[in-house]
């Protein structure tokens, strides 16, 4: 198969790259490598693609949110299903920079379906976001709950692709799966996430900032259970049946949490942190951040009962696996 993948220098970009190269698959990347985070990361993450798929990996360096140079790249390539990854990502940054997710997210997004629209391709997977419940409170996170009070622009705009893409659905039957990620960390993972911030400044013997005075928890989702389920979607497009679909479309389009089903307490990862790094971590405690949420928790249940998604990696597992590709990374 053939599968057009945007964010391929991102961390889950990467990962499902990898993954459909190391099954056979040809994968036709798409990524502007901007310098949101370090540029030498992704590059690193291509290069390893590269080595791996040969000629069953083409790399376009351009950005998806310029049309008329993301057809003109697509115009002799060919690809039966899109993987459409790449976005600005951050909460936080959203709020120093929301022009660049006008840019990314919402013009990028409109770019990816109105190409699956005209190339006719069988499915189109797209990252959503688990920012989309907003202040939700109650738990967990059903894809059957409402998600129309975003607390950061970030998240507005992930609601925003699900709207556009169920419209896509509708008037052109165009068959769509929506993934809400949650919390996603393991190898390879991004410089600007808790998981690396944390262990890098452990390890250089700084304060680690801690949100909401340490009440927080999160659903950590391991990589390699990320990328499962996205293949298990990949692999089987939501019929045009007229059938309610995960998520309460009657369209070819559905909505899947992709979590670990765990909430965990974010000073139990701490712990886990210090024990690998061999040092204990110099707490400063800070209040809520603007756009941030005290807890995540994923509900599974519709991923599960219509792919078989199960994740199999618990922090205690997944965190070390995290600490020893940094250290092997960084020469440690």
């Amino acid at each position: 198969m053939n599968v057009l993948v945007t964010g391929t220098a991102g961390f889950i970009g990467y990962s499902l790259a990898r993954k459909l190269l190391e099954r056979g698959d040809t994968v036709i990347g798409v990524d502007v490598v901007n310098d949101y985070y370090d540029v030498s990361l992704k590059e690193a993450r291509l290069a390893h693609l590269r080595e791996l798929g040969k000629d069953r990996f083409r790399f376009h360096r351009i950005d998806f949110a310029d049309y008329p140079a993301l057809t003109a790249a697509l115009a002799d390539e060919t690809f039966e299903r899109i993987v459409h990854l790449g976005a600005q990502a951050g909460v936080r940054y959203s709020i120093e920079n929301p022009h660049a997710y006008l840019h990314s997210n919402l013009a990028g997004h409109l770019n990816l379906l109105e190409v699956g629209r005209h190339r006719g391709v069988e499915h189109m997977v797209y990252a959503s976001s688990s920012s989309v419940y907003g202040g939700n409170t109650r738990m967990p996170f059903s894809v059957e709950d409402r998600v129309d009070q975003p607390i950061s622009l970030y998240a507005a705009t992930k609601k925003a692709d699900e709207l556009m893409s169920e419209t896509y659905a509708h008037l052109y039957r165009l068959p769509l799966t929506g993934l809400r990620f949650f919390t996603v960390y393991g190898p390879w993972g991004r410089p600007d996430m808790m998981m690396w911030i944390f262990t890098k400044k452990i390890m250089a013997g700084e304060p680690i900032p801690v949100f909401n005075h340490g009440d927080m928890y999160r659903d950590f989702t391991y990589i390699d259970d990320i990328i499962a389920g996205v293949i298990a979607c990949l692999d089987n497009p939501p019929p045009d049946d007229g059938a309610v679909k995960a998520g309460g479309s009657t369209k070819p389009h559905r909505l899947y949490n992709i979590g670990n089903h765990k909430s965990e307490h974010l000073m139990k990862v701490v712990g886990i942190l210090e024990e690998e790094i061999g040092r204990k971590a110099t707490v400063e405690m800070l209040p809520m951040q603007p756009g941030d949420v005290r807890q995540s928790y994923a509900d599974i249940d519709a991923i599960s009962s219509d792919l078989g998604y199960k994740p199999t990696t618990s922090i205690d597992v997944g965190v070390p696996n995290f600490i020893r590709w940094y250290k092997e990374y960084h020469g440690a």
